[in-house]
């Protein structure tokens, strides 16, 4: 059974990619067909994927349609747009027989495939707000439910953690980051992976603006670089409910009198906002018994939780632990808006030649396809939730003013309209070959990359002992 669950899950999990990933494509290219059919243009194929053809099929209108075996991308053979032979292949059409299409017909054009990225955006994040989207209390705060002693630094060291440097504290609200204001704990890991401040003796730095006791003050941290990939660093982690979701009847936590839906408030009198504080107070003395208080109801209990010294795992009390969930109606506009300002600050971060941001750390098919396979696995509006990301990113990215790209079509098209007259044929050609070998190559390293951390993940979870929390799956974003 658990064989045949696995087969099942995973068929699922293709079938939403095709549908979500290969639709988002498709619609990109379908902006492109439509408005070039519009606008009377020569259309001499219209590909999902590049390279040669897995199959095709020549349609009434004279079109061939094809599935490609690299599905990368896609495209619309227009020839009297641009050159690109060396990309799309062969084109049987003699341009010098179509009239040349207009700057107003070029610019459409191009710009169409972005614009239907967009609004299949809207469609899907209107069926997101109807539906609601599934999110828990650990995504929605900015409150820190635990911070860190020592982190491990890239190459390998452990050092004392910048949140204990700086000051930080258990319960403390971050409200904003280097200025910029955080409505949940996706936006702050965001503006602090993608900072990019440095202090006077060069130490990276970030400045949170926190909510201690009432009052708001100003703190400066200096993020440390961590892990194999390099990411910036504090050391710290949200705040959420501990409550039990179910326990087993032999465990030491029947044994102290746990129920399910108890919701721990303390241990020895420390709040736990964290599962992590709850494993550290339990492993701490291990041969003393801990006096749990618990809400059950609108009651509060006291338990006490015997000496774990004879347990394999201290904190291992056979409770199944999770945390509050729920449904969240963000309205189309700030769905969009939202992935417009990350996707925005993203590529800002990645020009910058201050932020640790480099494109080994963006997310190409491969990490694309990760990120498709764990939502499927959650929940299918986690998957809307994502495919809506996914256009923005689609759109924003073709409209960038780089060669083979929807932008670089408008550049070439307003420097022709500009200088009076077209450009070299030979120089656009040649132009969208060479962008294209660094575009695939660009897709080549990141896939690199992103297959890196899905096997590392993978043998991560595989190596750990099975998990106490069952803490329901929230939005992952974006690489």
């Amino acid at each position: 059974m658990d064989l045949l669950h696995t087969l099942l899950s995973n068929l699922w999990s293709v079938l939403l990619i095709v549908i979500f990933f290969g639709g988002s494509i498709f619609v990109h290219e379908l902006g492109h067909f439509l408005a070039a059919r519009r606008r009377g243009m020569v259309v001499e194929r219209f590909s999902i994927g590049f390279g040669p053809k897995m199959f095709s099929w020549r349609g009434k209108d004279g079109v061939e349609y094809r599935i490609s075996w690299l599905p990368l991308g896609g495209y619309v053979a227009l020839p009297q747009l641009a050159d690109m032979r060396g990309i799309e292949g062969e084109s049987k059409t003699d341009i010098q027989k179509l009239p040349p299409p207009t700057y107003s017909t070029k610019m459409i054009v191009s710009v169409a495939g972005a614009v239907c990225n967009i609004i299949f955006a809207f469609v899907l994040a209107c069926i997101v707000w109807g539906v609601g989207l599934p999110t828990t209390s650990d995504q929605t705060t900015t409150r820190i439910g635990y911070i860190v002693p020592e982190i491990k630094l890239a190459d390998g060291t452990k050092v004392t953690s910048p949140a204990v440097e700086a000051g930080l504290r258990i319960s403390d609200t971050v409200r904003s980051i280097d200025g910029h204001a955080l409505k949940n704990w996706q936006d702050l890991m965001q503006y602090l992976l993608t900072g990019s401040d440095h202090a006077a003796d060069g130490r990276r730095e970030a400045i949170l603006t926190i909510e201690r006791d009432g009052k708001t003050q100003d703190v400066t941290v200096y993020p440390r670089l961590s892990g194999e990939d390099k990411i910036r660093k504090v050391g710290i982690s949200p705040a959420y409910e501990l409550i039990v979701q179910d326990l087993d009847k032999t465990g030491l936590g029947a044994t102290a009198g746990f129920q399910a839906n108890d919701r721990l408030l303390s241990l020895d009198g420390t709040v736990v906002l964290n599962v992590q504080t709850y494993i550290d107070l339990l492993a701490k003395a291990p041969e003393q018994p801990v006096q749990a208080r618990v809400k059950r109801g609108d009651a509060v209990v006291t338990l006490t939780i015997p000496a774990r010294a004879a347990l394999k795992d201290a904190s291992d009390l056979g409770l199944a632990i999770t945390t509050d969930s729920s449904l969240i109606y963000p309205s189309p506009f700030a769905q969009i808006a939202d992935d417009v300002s990350k996707t925005y600050n993203t590529f800002l971060s990645l020009l910058n030649p201050h932020s640790d941001i480099g494109l080994s750390k963006l997310s190409g098919p491969v990490g694309i396809v990760r990120v498709f396979h764990l939502a499927s696995q959650a929940d299918i509006r986690l998957v809307l939730w994502f495919t809506i990301l996914i256009n923005v990113n689609l759109a924003i990215f073709n409209l960038l003013p780089i060669p083979v790209l929807d932008g670089g079509h408008m550049l070439f098209a307003t420097i022709a309209r500009l200088r009076g007259r077209s450009l070299p044929p030979q120089f656009i050609a040649t132009t969208q070959s060479v962008f294209m070998v660094l575009l695939f190559s660009m897709m080549i390293y990141v896939s690199y990359f992103d297959s890196r951390r899905w096997i590392r993940d993978d043998r991560a979870t595989k190596a750990e002992a099975p998990a106490q929390t069952a803490t329901p799956p929230a939005p992952a974003r974006a690489k």
